[in-house]
């Protein structure tokens, strides 16, 4: 048969959340172990992702469809709260951002780069999505200057 009229199977690494339909963000077993408790783990397959969605209630789930709620998660998550640190290996907020803004330097968003990047950051059990937060700070930090 001519490969060109075979399907080929869908990406099974990437999931989507079943709530929302976002693109999930793969976690580590560590990153979950430091985010939810026991129960709420046990609830998961060891392969889960996290809802990056901030009006999503849904803050891990699964390939399998199972939730935790974003609510479970043991310490005030970003997105998801809006008044919980953007950085949680440092507790940089989104008030620090908009002082630089306001300052019309970014010295303290540099100061966190340095930061990140040294071995004080620890993004995988910090963060919950395990990733370093400079991204998301970046991008913030362009709209709250009014950067496209």
């Amino acid at each position: 048969m001519n490969k060109a009229f075979v399907r080929e199977p869908d990406d099974t690494s990437a999931g989507h959340c079943p709530r929302c339909g976002s693109l999930g963000i793969a976690v580590s077993a560590e990153t979950l172990a430091a985010h939810l408790d026991a129960n709420a783990l046990r609830s998961l397959a060891d392969a889960a992702f996290y809802c990056p969605f901030p009006k999503c209630e849904v803050g891990y789930f699964d390939q399998f469809e199972q939730t935790v709620a974003a609510d479970r998660i043991l310490q005030p998550a970003y997105p998801k709260e809006s008044n919980a640190p953007i950085c949680n290996c440092f507790g940089f907020s989104r008030a620090e951002i908009d002082a630089d803004v306001r300052d019309g330097s970014p010295r303290r968003v540099r100061e966190l780069l340095a930061r990140s990047k040294s071995p004080e950051a620890h993004c995988t059990t910090a963060a919950p999505d395990g990733r370093c937060c400079m991204a998301e700070v970046q991008r913030y930090y362009l709209r709250a200057r009014g950067t496209p």
